[in-house]
Order: structure tokens, then sequence, then C-alpha cells
């Protein structure tokens, strides 16, 4: 959640409350849910030829709110505003759609479906679940590059064993690459790829084996685990922080009993003294 500084003007802070406030977010969420469902209307041709003028001026409608809110938000918080990530994203998707769709530039109509994607920020549980898998893209690499060296070696080997007798699945890296992502997907693997390369080469099952092994079973594998325990990690932080800020409130609430006691306590001592 956006703080303001405390020598913040009052303006900056009343619009900042007033656009975060749960009643204008559930209704961004509601025109997002909205805006999604009328472009996925404006797909049917029927439905686009008798009512795609009303489509239009509603979704033109939805598009000049969100740009109302990017701009007040932009007027309460400055420049701090491209500070933050997400902030910017919402700013990209809403800036893609109000670029005039020429004929050259008609591939941004479609992108217009971007904005489905501002749930993403509204939703604290998703903007959760977003975080926790940016956070596991360094993990992510490193299990990358080890099926990558999976891929080339076993690529390598299946060129030059089955190359020459099956060009069309093994005939050069591209093709044997793409085999083998089959394969690894276990898309027909056995009836499509193994057992036709088996007629030929007995001993293939040997490959094909070790490679599902390998590559699906533990290199795969290792894409959810690395997702999983980022996650993990994510949520931890999160209720570490949500722990963290309530021990800080209480701790408030204790500093402002003991003031109110000492105050109270003085109170006391000056009504206890005798009159002169």
């Amino acid at each position: 959640m956006f703080e303001h500084s405390p020598d913040a003007p009052v303006w900056r802070r009343k619009i900042e409350a007033f656009v975060n406030s749960p009643t204008i977010q559930h209704f961004i969420v509601f025109l997002i849910v909205l805006n999604a469902i009328l472009l996925g209307l404006e797909t049917n041709a029927e439905i686009v030829e008798r009512v795609g003028k009303e489509l239009m001026f509603i979704d033109h409608g939805i598009l000049l709110i969100f740009t109302l809110e990017i701009v007040l938000l932009m007027a309460s918080r400055g420049l701090r505003y491209f500070r933050d990530p997400w902030c910017v994203f919402d700013f990209l998707v809403v800036a893609i759609s109000l670029i005039p769709a020429t004929e050259s530039l008609s591939v941004l109509r479609s992108l217009r479906v971007l904005r489905v994607l501002r749930l993403i920020n509204k939703v604290e549980s998703m903007k959760r679940v977003v975080s926790g898998l940016l956070s596991s893209l360094p993990g992510l690499g490193s299990v990358f590059s080890l099926i990558l060296i999976v891929f080339y070696v076993a690529g390598v080997i299946a060129t030059n064993e089955f190359g020459k007798e099956f060009p069309d699945y093994f005939g050069n890296l591209s093709n044997t690459f793409f085999t083998l992502f089959q394969v690894m997907t276990l898309e027909s693997w056995s009836d499509g790829v193994a057992r036709p390369v088996m007629e030929k080469f007995p001993y293939a099952w040997i490959f094909f084996v070790l490679f599902i092994l390998i590559a699906t079973f533990v290199v795969v594998n290792l894409f959810i685990a690395v997702i999983v325990d980022s996650l993990t990690s994510s949520a931890e932080e999160n209720i570490g922080m949500s722990q963290h800020q309530h021990a800080a409130s209480l701790e408030e609430e204790v500093r402002a009993m003991r003031k109110e006691m000492s105050e109270l306590k003085d109170m006391l001592r000056v009504a206890s003294l005798p009159k002169s």
C-alpha cells in the first residue's frame, strides 16, 4: 500500500484515499471483468453486427474511467507513481489502448485484451502469486539452463544415431529438438516416435526411457519445486510482515495507554494537593 510522506499536502492524501477506497476498487474490478466480457463478445460477428456501436461506446467509457483512475493516482503520487512496477504495468496497458488503431497498428486493437491483466494488480491474492512467480525467475533460469544442456546432449546423440533412417524426426538438430520436446511432453511418444525407431534400432528404448526419466520426471519437476519454494517463501514473508505490523500496532497502543495513564496520574496528583 502506498503511503504519503508526513509533509504531503492534504489534497494528495484525499485523492489517494478516494481512489484506493474499497468501493472504488471494487468498481474498477467490476469494470475490468465487464470489459473482458465485452472484448469476448466482439469476437462474434453476429453480435458485432447487431450491437457493435453500443459495445464500442461502453468500451470507450470503461477506458475513460481507467484513464481517470491513473491520472488521479499520478496527481496524488507525482513521479513516485512510476516507482511501483504494478503502476507502470497499469499505465502501459491503458496507454496501449489509447493509441489509435490504424491499419499499420491494427494489432493494438487486439492488445486491448491486456486490460484484463489489470486484475492481477487489483486482486491481492493474484498479486502475491505473480510476485512469487517473479521471485522464482533466478531459480527457473538455472533449471532452464539445465534442461537446455539435456536437450542439446540428447539432440546430438539422436541426430547422429537416428537421423539417416528418420530424417523427418531426427534429420537435423531443429527437427530433433522438436521431436524430443514431443517426447518430453509424452504426446504420443511411444507409438508416434519410439516404436517406429525401435523397429530399426531395437535398443533405442534405452535412449528414450533415459531421456524421459531425466527431462520429464526430474527436470520438469524441478520447475515445479522452484516455483512452490518461491511461493512458500513469499507467503512466509507476507506472514512475517503482517505479524511485524501487528506487533508495531500493539506497541503503539501500549505507548498511547502509558501516556494516558501518566497524564491521569499527573491529574490525580494535582487534584490531591492541598488547596492554599
